[in-house]
């Protein structure tokens, strides 16, 4: 049976309105601020397989388009009421880090399965090494709480108590994840209703070729955009800050492959699985949601009418490399998996960009941090919550400015209003707004960063700051467009007893500190200079850009009246023009320094070696060569040879190595030395 179109959009909706009701009812009666402030969490409608047919379209995580439940569903037999639940992220590679509980429940219609729904929610904590469970200081999964193999949570309408009892035992606020877990339940109930209803709309017969009809009509979608795509390789890399505190950078490589309407995503090129928590478990799953969340921007991004299901990924294919970041095995630590995510979504755009310039946006400010509070009341009761995220705005794009302040690619994540942090944590929020000058310049102006000051009053208190980055590496403006400001993160700023924090994610605090975070400012659109004057002073009266960076950047002089001076502003705008350079992608200070040491074809020599190093090596190589070769700019032709040359002193010190030589371009470079 097959369903016209306009017969699969108004199912479309109805299954969109059946997740939006499950997010509501799970929003409503969460009890943690992560989940009903923050909205870290996401709801589906799945087929019998466990494909996402729909999700809520206005709120919850979007990064879950295409999430495939079909690891852990065959597990089990099902009746009806039945509820299963997971937070393994190696198990069936649904859950993607501990905190991440996955519950699914099926649906029947006359002793018939029919689909199943399903929601996740991110707990605050799960236990663990650190408050609020996750660390880049992590080097194992078993650090990082409470790992929950798949599971039944009920059945035949009673609940699994032995679960139940080693839930409460491994979490540090049991009460608060009780509260949340039954939000779950709720949410799923709504669920099999809503589809009921659905059910007695369209009947069973319909429903069930509809499921499959909605994710073909989405495929299509993406193989028509896809068509649109010159066919070629376009090659982007980008990188974070430290794979652990004092360490070196961490690169996602990226080669954007189209062929017709169809594409591959090959991360060959991306750093090795790190002895940190900043890695991927995707188990090399094609069409991992982590993996894709980049295509599925980039696709909607291109058509906005694509309809948001998991067909829209089926014309795509990611290589993930095993033992790689995009693909870690066990037992790497997975729980900063968002910052790496975040890094593939930026990685993957700017392939686009170099595909298809003159219709994507500039980089997103990324290096969203997630703020959380461990702390006690003047009662001496614990607390420990998420105060909300601090991140960056969005890219300035071919049409329009980036939006301030909205986290862009993780703008589903949602502020927590200051009224309310206040009144469930006892902090003081000093400060919280926008930070002027750091959108990335451009003819359409990257978004603005947001800031948060806070004082806390408890000794033994905690801050930790998840997914901090971009302190280094700023987010890159396209044709002509300027790079982002760049991140900060202190303790007691503006004192002499001032700590810039860099990547720490976890920080002590004493009764009255004071924690200042800054997120990172998006990438620009076009040259500055091509911003209508009138444009650069609305900036300047709103206190997104000081008059200093109107003149320096924008060549607009304006003085002390808020009134721009005409003539000073054509002659300096004529002068900058003649030494300008426009370049595609516009990176920052500490990128371009970066890339003068490490070449493309430094890191060709580095993944091949790595390639080929067993993969409890390759973190440590990786550091053996880049100590090696720290601060050595390369030489004209790259210096992909002073990569063996530098392999070749580890090979000397561990017979365990495999001696690798070097391609027959290069061998007579190294023999030369």
């Amino acid at each position: 049976m097959k369903l016209d179109n306009t017969t699969l959009q108004v199912l479309a909706n109805y299954c969109a309105a059946a997740a939006e009701s499950m997010g509501w009812t799970l929003m409503r009666t969460a009890h943690s601020t992560f989940v009903k402030e923050t909205e870290d969490f996401s709801c589906q409608v799945l087929t019998p397989e466990g494909l996402t047919v729909a999700s809520p379209k206005t709120f919850g995580a979007t990064w879950y388009t295409g999430l495939d439940y079909g690891g852990v569903i065959p597990l089990f037999d099902y009746r009806e009421g039945d509820i299963c639940l997971t937070s393994d992220p190696y198990a069936g590679f649904v859950a993607t880090h501990t905190p991440d509980v996955h519950i699914w429940k099926p649906v029947f219609r006359d002793g018939d399965l029919v689909c199943f729904v399903g929601c996740h929610i991110h707990n605050t904590d799960v236990g663990g090494a650190v408050p609020a469970t996750l660390s880049r200081s992590l080097t194992e999964i078993h650090q990082e709480g409470l790992r929950i193999p798949p599971m039944r949570l009920m059945r035949d309408g009673i609940m699994n108590q032995d679960l139940l009892n080693l839930i409460a035992n491994n979490v540090r606020l049991p009460e608060q994840n009780w509260g949340d877990l039954n939000a779950q339940i709720a949410c799923v109930n709504v669920g099999e209703r809503k589809v009921h209803e659905i059910l007695d709309r369209f009947g069973k017969d319909e429903f069930k070729a509809g499921l499959g009809g909605l994710l073909d009509y989405a495929e299509n979608q993406a193989r028509a955009v896809i068509r649109d795509i010159p066919d070629g390789e376009y090659f982007f890399a980008d990188y974070a800050d430290e794979d652990q505190a004092g360490g070196y950078p961490v690169r996602i490589a990226i080669t954007l492959k189209i062929h017709g309407d169809t594409l591959t995503i090959d991360y060959t090129g991306s750093d090795p699985q790190l002895v940190s928590s900043l890695n991927m478990p995707t188990g090399g799953k094609e069409r991992h949601s982590l993996a894709m969340v980049g295509v599925v921007y980039a696709l909607y991004c291109l058509d906005p009418t694509a309809m948001l299901n998991a067909g829209l990924v089926r014309p795509a294919r990611a290589i993930l490399p095993e033992g790689s970041v995009m693909n870690a095995v066990m037992p790497a630590a997975v729980g900063m998996r968002s910052l790496m995510s975040n890094l593939a979504q930026t990685a993957v755009i700017g392939a686009f960009c170099r595909a298809l310039p003159d219709r994507m946006p500039a980089s997103p400010g990324s290096g969203m941090s997630l703020m959380n509070v461990k702390t006690t009341t003047r009662g001496g009761r614990s607390v420990m919550a998420s105060i909300g995220p601090v991140g960056g705005g969005a890219g300035g794009g071919p049409y329009a400015d980036g939006a301030e302040g909205c986290g862009a690619n993780m703008s589903y994540l949602k502020n927590t209003p200051v009224e309310i942090n206040e009144a469930e944590v006892p902090v003081r929020i000093l400060r919280y707004g926008l930070v002027p000058d750091s959108g990335g310049a451009g003819r359409w102006r990257g978004g603005s960063a947001l800031e948060m000051e806070f004082q806390l009053f408890a000794p033994q208190s905690m801050v930790t700051a998840r997914n901090r980055d971009r302190s280094i590496f700023s987010a890159w403006g396209l044709r002509g467009g300027m790079p982002g400001r760049t991140s900060r993160f202190a303790k007691n700023p503006d004192t002499d007893h001032c700590v810039e924090l860099g990547s720490i994610d976890i920080v002590p605090c004493d009764p009255g500190d004071i924690i200042l975070i800054q997120g990172p400012g998006a990438g620009g659109y076009g040259d500055p200079l091509d911003r209508p004057a009138d444009d650069v002073l609305t900036d300047v009266r709103r206190g997104f850009v000081s008059a200093a960076r109107a003149k320096s950047d924008y060549g607009v002089v304006i003085g002390e009246d808020l009134v721009i001076d005409a003539a000073a502003t054509a002659r300096l705008r004529g002068d900058m023009s003649r030494q300008r350079v426009i370049t595609e992608f516009g990176h920052g200070e500490g990128r371009v320094a970066f890339e003068r040491v490490w070449t493309q074809q430094r890191y060709a020599a580095l993944t091949r070696i790595l390639s080929e190093v067993p993969v409890t090596w390759r973190f440590f190589v990786k550091h053996g060569v880049f100590g090696a070769l720290k601060g050595q700019i390369a030489p004209p032709d790259g210096g992909a040879a002073d990569v063996y040359r530098a392999y070749e002193t580890i090979v000397a010190r561990f017979e365990d190595l495999p001696r690798i030589r070097p391609d027959v371009g290069m061998r007579a470079a190294v023999a030369a030395e």
